[in-house]
């Protein structure tokens, strides 16, 4: 047994350096693959191991293998469909619904070691304050992720949600929290402090995620992100699994930080996210903006693929609209067929461009756009005075030049300078606002065309002009 646990540990060890690097891999595009692959075979290196422990003690009766592997069937086989099925637009839904089971099935683990091992004993404060948070966290994440995934997919309002008292009734769950965490710890034969702390925690994670806008929605799948791993790493101080510890502390730790970026790219900080978002969804007005742009001029797939064939520096700017219209393949098409032609394409990419973090990388490798060509913020701004035409496909919020002006909703946001350029092109299905809910002067500027088509087709078309023009 002795040397079970030698292996063991070892096993344990490398599967914690393989998350680490995996993890330190996902950092750039070129190798996020790669990494994804490594931390995976990590955790499957952990959960085999675990599995042998499990067969070596003993001590899990026939009953408990058949759930443990129907969990476990039902989970690989849901988690594969369901990845590889998920459109492009559903990939930001997913991962909230991802976080909200992680968070969930921590708070599981809490209350089952709670109610097994710790009712009518007495509770040390190393035992009990890694259970109680456990249970707060996973319950908080678990229900404000689901509330995340609603908005994102539409059953729920995207704009922000608010009733009389809700500020009210989020400070007695807050209080409640407290009460049931000083009663565990206290009274730990009970199981209403345990019952009280998980439903104070559930109705906490629902009045936070609640008022909390579309446009917000990034920053938000960012934090709930970290609070799963923190939850994790909770549960693994719960069940003495070194892996779980590890695994969970590295996810809270890049949770938080990716956090502070999102923030810190839509000029906001966390605390006042989570004091209620702004903007509510592509509908919704109010703020400085409110009136539609005048003089708009409108362009053709033909004069847009006139412009692009005699470019000499392309820059694309993609948006929610482009993942939504699915037309990632048309896109990366577009920029092969100028590149073939000796026409420098690049990609400027917004931080908080769609609903997740690193939407659009994700959407752009998918159909396997160079690395290279993805320029992030203050690189892309750096060439867009050199650039004879970019074209905007689906942006709207991170190209809007009312960030630079104060008194609206999006004062101060670093946006992408799309204004500098030489010409601009916005295939846009409608005159209607981001998710701010703030109008856009750049489709009024001088140097703008707009071309009102969804992406998809409108990008088929200018394809089709332009292989006119450079053949």
């Amino acid at each position: 047994m002795s040397m079970l646990k030698t292996i063991a540990s070892l096993i344990y060890l490398l599967s914690a350096v393989c998350y680490v690097i995996g993890v330190h891999m996902m950092r750039s595009p070129k190798t996020a693959r790669k990494g994804n692959l490594l931390s995976g075979l990590g955790m499957a290196m952990a959960v085999v191991m675990i599995l042998v422990e499990i067969i070596a003690k003993g001590t899990i009766t026939t009953i408990g293998w058949a759930v443990l592997f129907a969990g476990l069937l039902i989970g690989i086989l849901y988690g594969v469909i369901k990845a590889r099925k998920v459109p492009m637009t559903d990939v930001p839904q997913l991962v909230s619904l991802f976080n909200a089971v992680g968070g969930g099935a921590a708070a599981t683990i809490g209350i089952f070691d709670y109610t097994n091992e710790a009712v009518g004993t007495s509770l040390s404060l190393a035992f009990s304050i890694p259970v109680l948070l456990d249970i707060i966290i996973g319950g908080i994440t678990f229900s404000g992720s689901l509330i995340a995934t609603g908005k994102l997919s539409g059953h729920v309002s995207g704009k922000p949600i608010a009733f009389p008292g809700d500020k009210l009734l989020n400070g007695i769950a807050v209080f409640a929290i407290i009460i049931a965490g000083v009663w565990m710890i206290g009274f730990p034969s009970a199981y209403w402090p345990m019952i009280l702390a998980l439903c104070a925690s559930l109705i906490f994670g629902l009045l936070m995620t609640l008022p909390i806008g579309g446009a917000d929605m990034p920053v938000v799948v960012s934090l709930l992100n970290a609070f799963t791993g923190l939850a994790v790493a909770f549960a693994g101080f719960v069940i003495d699994n070194q892996v779980l510890i590890i695994a969970g502390a590295l996810v809270g730790a890049a949770g938080t930080i990716l956090t502070l970026q999102m923030a810190e790219a839509m000029n906001r900080s966390v605390a006042n996210i989570i004091a209620g978002g702004f903007g509510g969804g592509e509908s919704s007005t109010g703020g400085a903006g409110d009136d539609v742009p005048v003089n708009v001029k409108k362009t053709s797939p033909d004069d847009v693929g006139m412009q692009l064939a005699y470019a000499h520096n392309v820059m694309i700017v993609p948006g929610y609209g482009l993942a939504a219209a699915q037309a990632q393949h048309e896109v990366a098409e577009l920029a092969k067929l100028l590149t073939d032609a000796d026409i420098n394409v690049n990609y400027a990419i917004h931080p908080v461009a769609g609903r997740m973090p690193g939407h659009m990388n994700v959407l752009l490798a998918d159909v396997n756009v160079p690395y290279d060509q993805m320029k992030q913020l203050d690189e892309a701004n750096s060439m867009f005075e050199n650039t004879d035409i970019s074209l905007v496909i689906g942006a709207n919020d991170v190209t809007n030049p009312l960030a630079r002006e104060k008194g609206n909703a999006i004062s101060g946001m670093p946006i992408l300078d799309v204004d500098k350029s030489k010409s601009v092109v916005v295939i846009k299905r409608s005159m209607s606002t981001g998710y701010a809910g703030v109008q856009n002067p750049l489709f009024s500027e001088d140097q703008t065309s707009m071309m009102f088509a969804d992406a998809k087709k409108g990008l088929q078309e200018i394809i089709a002009a332009t292989k006119g023009y450079l053949e």
